[in-house]
């Protein structure tokens, strides 16, 4: 076996579940059995709500609950991440069943989950601490609007009016309902949101989403309540596994909505994962390990009918906060939604369409936090910026294009308070034993600059003007020991402002070029510039010592006394 055999087979191996895993579960099984059911009952209406939102129906959101949870939870790199069906996965969906169908979303979910094992193997995980807070919050705030407009056609009671834009179809729904009220729909949808809103500051563990929507149903059922649309009917038990929705054919054309399913599975279920470590001690996730969970999770979820997945922080925080300290809860979670599309699903068709929405909307509510915005808002001019543009994005166009903007616009930032670190000083000329005389020449003819801090292509071109506009003197020394990062932008500006200081008869010599720059000012010509005529050195006195040396053969100083070194001594 090659040595690249062996690392791909280890590489996989870290990506398998462990001896750890299985000893951890055995650990408090009875807690982690309590916090599975939990889960499972606050999970039952999210994901009929959402597989319904999505546009394949709650069945498909059953399936997801069922199969991808049970296989995050199993392959995941979390021990208390809980996978499932979730909003922001939704408000991606939309758009794609209109245009491609049911069909190319089961498609494009095989494909993401394809995409999110690549991740992990390239070990991809690793890079969502780079995504800055601003950015995360003001995502899961635009998200949570969208969720909110897209429950307002069931909340209402309306038919979903047509449009891929989610503000048109709230609109549209609004006036429809303007035109023909279904008071008994926004009532069930307004009740149900207002007991979970409600109940979650009275009894925070108590899972008051099912307690509401039993209650809608029971109401719905014994007034006999027409205008309360119910889910309808659902299948007892999951589909056969099945390929007959994939169409090879269609693969190029649904790349670009799978690498975007793939983006968000892989940043909701790295966040989701980071806040199920926040709440607790000791638990660390793996990120790699939990984009292949995700993975074969969005591989499998489609081949049962199921929409894809992701990790859900909602719930994953109610795992944690029940107890769970393993993954056996998310397996139970599972398990128990399994069981109850096996035994109960007549009973679960009755619930109403308005009932799910209201849990939906008090779902969207609850994900805005508003400490973290009043946060982020007052930290910097910066980071509030950064987080209104993310949420107008995400609601105004999608999630991965939001997602792109935020950080392009938090790296434009970065880079700009970076190059505003950047600095060209004058190093004055220290007095010393020189008399008046010795001192005003000395200093009319050489002059000391000490770049300061990055010299990048976003600092650079300040650094040429400043630099370039050296009033009339003989020698330009360039003290370069504090030059923390260079690029290939910085070492062109550099060589061109050598050049154009040579072409006015000045001689620029360079002092304290770290080893790190001596290959990119190479690399453009720059060190040849400077060492092609020996106007490079190690240190700011030999440098001194050879402007001195220019000017005396030059005629212009006298020779050196004893008590000229505390000038050089002034520029160390």
């Amino acid at each position: 076996m090659t040595t690249a055999l062996r690392r791909a087979a280890a590489r996989i191996s870290s990506l398998l579940p462990s001896r750890t895993d299985l000893a951890q579960v055995r650990r408090d099984p009875r807690r982690d059995l309590l916090a599975g059911l939990t889960v499972a009952i606050v999970a039952l209406p999210l994901a009929l709500g959402f597989g319904v939102s999505s546009g394949l129906g709650a069945e498909a959101g059953l399936a997801t609950a069922v199969v991808a949870g049970a296989l995050a939870a199993v392959f995941g790199g979390s021990n208390l991440q809980v996978s499932g069906p979730t909003g922001a996965m939704t408000v991606v969906l939309v758009p794609i069943v209109a245009r491609y169908g049911p069909a190319g979303v089961l498609t494009v979910g095989l494909m993401a989950g394809v995409l999110l094992v690549g991740l992990a193997v390239l070990r991809a995980g690793r890079y969502m601490q780079y995504v800055p807070a601003p950015v995360v919050e003001g995502f899961t705030l635009g998200i949570a609007c969208v969720i909110g407009l897209q429950q307002l056609p069931n909340a209402l009671g309306v038919p979903k009016p047509s449009g891929d834009r989610v503000l048109v179809v709230a609109w549209r729904a609004v006036e429809e309902f303007a035109q023909s009220p279904n008071w008994t729909a926004a009532g069930l949808a307004v009740g149900v949101a207002a007991v979970m809103l409600l109940g979650a500051r009275w009894r925070p563990t108590v899972p008051f989403s099912i307690v509401a929507v039993i209650a809608a149903t029971a109401v719905a059922q014994l007034a006999h309540l027409d205008a309360a649309k119910p889910i309808g009917d659902l299948p007892s038990g999951l589909p056969m596994p099945s390929l007959s929705f994939l169409d090879l054919g269609s693969l190029g054309t649904l790349l670009a909505p799978a690498v975007a399913v793939a983006a968000l599975a892989a940043l909701e279920s790295l966040l989701s994962a980071s806040v199920a470590d926040a709440m607790t001690v000791g638990q660390r996730h793996d990120p790699d390990r939990e984009l292949f969970g995700q993975g074969l999770a969005n591989i499998a979820a489609p081949l049962f009918g199921g929409v894809p997945a992701t990790g859900a922080i909602a719930r994953t925080a109610v795992n944690v906060r029940t107890g769970a300290s393993s993954r056996l809860a998310s397996l139970v979670h599972a398990a128990v939604l399994a069981l109850i599309v096996f035994a109960a699903a007549p009973l679960v068709s009755r619930i109403p369409l308005a009932a799910l929405a209201g849990v939906l909307l008090a779902t969207a509510i609850r994900m805005v936090e508003v400490g973290s915005l009043r946060a982020m808002a007052k930290a910097t001019r910066s980071d509030a910026l950064i987080l209104v543009l993310t949420a107008v994005a995400t609601l105004a166009l999608d999630l991965v294009y939001a997602v792109i903007i935020g950080l392009a616009v938090a790296g434009t930032l970065a880079l700009r308070a970076v190059a505003q670190q950047a600095r060209v000083e004058q190093v004055p000329l220290d007095r010393g034993d020189h008399s008046d005389e010795e001192h005003a020449l000395l200093a009319e003819h050489i002059v000391a600059y000490r770049i300061d801090g990055p010299l990048f292509f976003a600092a650079a071109h300040r650094f040429l003007l400043e630099l370039t506009e050296v009033a009339d003197v003989r020698v330009v020394i360039l003290r370069m020991s504090r030059v923390s990062t260079m690029d290939a932008t910085g070492a062109l500006v550099l060589k061109d402002a050598v050049e154009k200081l040579r072409r006015r008869g000045i001689v620029v010599l360079a002092s304290g070029i770290r080893a790190g720059q001596l290959q990119v000012l190479d690399s453009v010509g720059a060190l040849d510039l400077l060492r092609g005529d020996g106007h490079e050195y190690a240190t700011t006195p030999e440098a001194i010592r050879a402007a001195r040396d220019h000017l005396e053969a030059a005629g212009v100083l006298p020779p050196p006394r004893p008590s000229d070194t505390a000038a050089e001594e002034a520029l160390r």
